[in-house]
């Protein structure tokens, strides 16, 4: 279990920091080059712009000058994170909304691998679930791209959330009012199982990714018009009263072509509808594996509350998902940080504990500065 430092072992024991930030030294040799623009050289590499970013979603800044003054003068983090000469505001503005996001797309993606085989999957016997949904994230007024209506701006992630293993996964972005539906094969993989709510209802999808090989477990409206096809036993006394192949849609108007299993049944008084295309499971794994897209929610939830999605400190598409990314990374982290030190799932207090641990350690090694072999071990990168 890792702990702060003493000044007895400030010289064998790695700060937290440095601990969170291991799984990317695993493949940091093949991250992409990072490149100058021009002759005008880096004022930031790429490893301490990610750093950056890591340092603002874990820690409680409240805004980009904020972040810019701890970077310039808090000891510990000039050190071991900031460029040693600091970094202006139109520098690391630029960084954010220019660069970087080629590199943090790759590092995510290996993040993500590394989970995967970390994180015990909890539902192994469902398949590979995904939950599909999108979250909407407050803009500001010079973000003209994120249109939402006439009075306010806002941008949608749309992400793909790995239920099994409690992580993100596939993201993408849009405007505010962006359609969620056409997400769904850039979120997707055939042989995964997509999990959505009715906003996802779509017959012409719905054959689309039977036709794809993607199968999917999605609510329809209690009201859609069903033909039924044949119908299937279902259990005496259990939550499932209907299980069934069925055409959903009327005939000659929008029908699907091809038939889907559609699953009714009843949680506490409310009546439940959902089509899928999994007909290798019980009725009641169809409804439990719904259920489960209750995942994704609280995912968005806590990720707002105590990641530091706001404030922005980038306005254009470009760094918006700079700094979106920076704060997905910075979850992966710690749910491989998590498992490997606690056999947890990430939790508020696990993260408090962390950030103090690092905030401990910087008072330590003010006083007590480790020797040059192991500060080069942990230093950023100075070319």
């Amino acid at each position: 279990m890792p702990r702060s430092l003493t000044a007895q072992d400030t010289e064998t024991q790695e700060p937290s920091f440095q601990e969170l930030w291991q799984p990317v030294e695993n493949f940091s040799e093949y991250i992409p080059r990072l490149q100058s623009r021009g002759d005008r050289p880096l004022q930031m590499t790429f490893e301490q712009q990610l750093k950056s970013l890591i340092l603002f979603h874990l820690e409680e800044h409240n805004s980009a000058r904020h972040l810019l003054q701890v970077l310039k003068q808090d000891d510990f983090v000039r050190d071991f994170i900031a460029p040693p000469e600091g970094i202006g505001r139109s520098s690391y503005g630029e960084a954010l909304n220019t660069r970087g996001l080629e590199q943090l797309y790759f590092v995510y993606e290996k993040l993500q691998a590394q989970a995967a085989l970390a994180l015990p999957k909890t539902h192994a016997e469902l398949g590979e679930l995904v939950a599909i949904d999108g979250t909407l994230i407050n803009a500001v007024s010079s973000m003209a791209w994120a249109d939402y209506s006439s009075t306010s701006k806002k941008a949608k992630i749309h992400l793909g959330f790995d239920i099994n293993r409690g992580i993100p996964g596939k993201i993408c972005l849009t405007e505010g009012k962006g359609d969620e539906k056409p997400m769904v094969p850039q979120l997707l993989s055939p042989g995964q199982t997509g999990v959505m709510d009715r906003n996802y209802q779509c017959y012409r999808n719905f054959d689309r990714w039977q036709d794809e090989g993607r199968q999917f477990v999605c609510r329809i409206k209690a009201g859609s018009v069903k033909t039924c096809l044949e119908t299937y036993a279902v259990p005496e006394g259990g939550p499932v009263y209907h299980d069934a192949l069925m055409r959903l849609g009327a005939p000659r108007a929008s029908q699907t072509q091809r038939p889907v299993r559609v699953v009714g049944y009843w949680v506490d008084s409310k009546q439940f509808w959902v089509a899928t295309n999994r007909f290798d499971l019980p009725a009641a794994d169809i409804a439990l594996i719904y259920k489960l897209r209750w995942e994704i929610e609280k995912f968005f939830a806590w990720w707002k509350q105590h990641l530091n999605v706001y404030p922005l400190i980038a306005r254009s598409p470009y760094g918006f998902m700079v700094q979106v990314l920076g704060g997905l990374i910075t979850y992966l982290l710690l749910a491989i940080y998590c498992h490997k030190h606690f056999q947890e799932k990430v939790s508020i207090n696990r993260v408090r504990e962390l950030r103090i641990n690092i905030q401990n350690e910087a008072r330590i090694l003010d006083n007590y500065p480790p020797d040059p072999w192991q500060q080069k071990n942990y230093a950023h990168a100075k070319t």
